[in-house]
């Protein structure tokens, strides 16, 4: 269901040329945050695949808030553009990230999946199943070296500067601007560690969330502090750091300490 709703955002979304910077927002989302058309497009092909997979269902979604389908059900956290003031730019780094969850927290996720509406990559994960980029089983890496340390800075005035110590030992430094996408590449390999010291909503790392987990990496917020309790919402809620590995978390948040 969620790979077929995947290949109609594919389908669909380039068609919308985006001007960058010349977009005009359709209002406020129940995140609180800007809706752009682009936003608002990706959604309503999300909640329309949803809708016709028949199942009772609770969306949870950055755009329309909290919405049941037949009555309710399993929540469903959609963040239909990760990455939207990238696609309004013209910055070609966005996705959509879709996280099922059984219960009420994010510990409860068992189904997710991430599409770069770029290039096409595919990434989902089955709690306990395992973690996939277009149907290849990927991990997280394995060594102790920060090769490139990602990051989300919402008040670069703030946030950087919170971060720093953990960014002057990476060999590079990245902010991508789009959060799941970050999440994604860190669990097949690609990045070592993500950080972002401000508080994120469930729908931003849900789906990055379980990635991470089945491909081996390790996942809490800034301090080190299990994650999985934060409550599915609409609601800024939770920090985030994620690592390759054990040995590289905990340098993170060694690094992180000395302030």
């Amino acid at each position: 269901m969620l790979r077929n709703i995947g290949r109609q955002l594919l389908k669909e979304i380039p068609l919308l040329k985006q001007k960058p910077l010349t977009q005009t927002a359709l209002g406020v989302g129940a995140s609180g945050d800007k809706t752009f058309p682009i936003d608002k497009k990706a959604e309503d092909i999300i909640i329309s695949g949803l809708e016709a997979s028949g199942e009772p269902l609770t969306i949870v979604s950055e755009e329309a808030g909290i919405h049941d389908i037949k009555g309710g059900g399993r929540k469903v956290l959609i963040d239909p553009i990760d990455g939207s003031k990238n696609a309004i730019a013209g910055i070609p780094f966005y996705c959509a990230s879709i996280a099922v969850a059984g219960g009420s927290t994010i510990g409860d996720i068992e189904l997710s999946y991430i599409v770069n509406l770029i290039n096409g990559d595919e990434f989902w994960a089955e709690k306990n199943k395992g973690a996939f980029l277009n149907g290849e089983k990927i991990s997280t890496q394995k060594d102790r070296e920060m090769y490139l340390v990602a990051y989300e800075a919402q008040s670069p005035g703030r946030d950087i500067p919170g971060i720093m110590p953990l960014l002057s030992k990476s060999r590079k430094t990245r902010c991508l601007g789009a959060t799941a996408l970050d999440l994604a590449y860190l669990a097949c390999g690609s990045i070592s560690i993500f950080a972002n010291p401000s508080l994120s909503r469930s729908f931003d790392f849900g789906g990055g969330w379980l990635l991470v987990k089945e491909a081996g990496g390790i996942f809490t917020d800034i301090k080190g502090n299990p994650i999985e309790a934060a409550e599915i919402s609409l609601k800024k809620n939770a920090s985030l750091l994620a690592s390759g590995n054990e040995g590289l978390h905990k340098e993170a948040l060694k690094l992180l300490r000395q302030l």
